[in-house]
């Protein structure tokens, strides 16, 4: 098992364009089973690259028993929409409804250079936007309606780091898992 520190709102590399993977290797599976690892430990629903510092177009999801990861995803959205709560490993307590086309069709690739697609509604549609707009330097934050996004900046603000490195939002009864990691490489990897 290989967890990783995750980067929380505020690091330069979660605003950047991740760059697409251009070779399917050891070096990226390893990633691949940082970020499964990572996300489970969290634990989350989804973990993208840029989220542990590395500037590349993958991430991982784990959602209603389904574990995978995309390289490369190109999105296909649904006319539907739905509203639901959405929370982000990088931004640890927060939970603000945000709205998401209902279903998606994700295709890329799989780790080792092979084609996948990946369809889903929901609960899956959602991750799986919400992952690959980490790779396109968006927050879920972004997308929320402007009282919302208020109330989420506000909370940003509010929130503290406690003695033992754990970033807090005040009222929150127990603290998330996720630790606060300062790194300087701007998203070249570590």
């Amino acid at each position: 098992m290989s967890v990783k520190p995750i980067r929380l709102f505020g690091d330069p590399v979660l605003r950047m364009t991740a760059q697409p993977v251009t070779t399917f290797d050891k070096e990226l599976r390893t990633l691949v089973q940082d970020l499964t690892d990572t996300m489970k430990d969290a634990p989350g629903a989804g973990l993208a690259a840029p989220q542990l510092g590395f500037s590349l177009r993958v991430f991982t999801y784990f959602v209603d028993g389904e574990l995978g990861h995309l390289v490369n995803p190109e999105l296909s959205l649904s006319e539907d929409e739905q509203d639901g709560p959405e929370g982000c490993l990088s931004l640890p307590g927060l939970t603000y409804d945000c709205r998401r086309a209902y279903g998606v069709v994700a295709k890329g690739f799989d780790m080792y250079g092979e084609p996948v697609t990946i369809e889903g509604t929901r609960r899956l549609a959602r991750c799986i936007q919400h992952e690959t707009d980490h790779l396109d330097g968006v927050i879920f934050i972004d997308r929320l309606d402007p009282e919302r996004r208020k109330a989420a900046m506000k909370a940003i603000r509010e929130a503290t780091e406690g003695p033992d490195g754990i970033w807090r939002v005040p009222g929150e009864s127990a603290p998330p898992k996720v630790k606060i990691s300062p790194h300087d490489t701007f998203g070249r990897g570590m």
